[in-house]
């Protein structure tokens, strides 16, 4: 993913700060326990598309 992107992107719900989840391809947003999908290096950055965290994801340090 290019990184100037992820640089100028945020969470849709909050606004808060996502982290890059290399591994699985998503945007991760602790603070609403939600993940985006990264398809074709484009960023889905729809609520409706987002996984929700489990409790262990949501408390891991990054």
């Amino acid at each position: 993913m290019d990184k100037k992107l992820f640089e100028i992107l945020a969470c849709p719900l909050c606004k808060g700060a996502l982290y890059y989840a290399r591994e699985q391809q998503e945007l991760v947003c602790r603070q609403d326990g939600l993940a985006f999908p990264i398809r074709d290096d484009i960023p889905v950055m729809l609520e409706s598309e987002a996984r929700t965290l489990t409790t262990e994801e949501r408390l891991q340090k990054k």
